[in-house]
């Protein structure tokens, strides 16, 4: 039980580790340089990104864990942990590019094959554990919005 416990914790906070480089490269231009881009309708208040990328990387963490705990000696279980880390790296260059770099362009270069990496994850995790390709969706569903709202600042800007 304890090892189960150690296991998920650990696989959270790899995921929690990504969020972290993101709001670190956030802090710097989210209250200063954010605030003067155009920006469309559906952009969603300030406050609500924090507790939703929260959430997304504690179900994206019990996603990888359970994939992990089918096994590593299971070559599905090492491909789809490794396109889940592919997908970690890309979400973690993410806000250096945008916010880090001030660059909705670099953003855009970024969260497209990011999109596919989730999209190829989710297949992938799929193939070893339906509930964890179903905790992935969330996180799917707001990088699709977070894709439209980077396309859209990008358009306007």
């Amino acid at each position: 039980m304890l090892r189960v416990l150690l296991g998920a914790v650990l696989s959270i906070a790899i995921a929690q580790i990504a969020g972290i480089i993101g709001a670190v490269s956030t802090a710097s231009s989210v209250d200063t340089w954010y605030p003067t881009l155009d920006k469309p309708w559906f952009t969603p208040p300030n406050w609500l990104f924090a507790p939703a990328w929260i959430t997304l990387y504690t179900l994206m963490g019990i996603a990888a864990y359970l994939v992990w705990s089918e096994g590593w000696d299971q070559s599905a279980v090492r491909i789809a942990l490794a396109a889940y880390g592919i997908q970690l790296v890309l979400n973690a260059v993410w806000s250096p590019a945008f916010f880090g770099m001030q660059s909705p362009s670099l953003g855009l270069f970024v969260i497209v094959p990011l999109w596919l990496a989730i999209v190829v994850t989710i297949y992938l995790f799929a193939q070893v554990s339906s509930v964890a390709a179903w905790l992935m969706a969330p996180y799917i569903l707001w990088v699709t919005y977070a894709a439209a709202l980077n396309f859209e600042i990008w358009r306007l800007n």
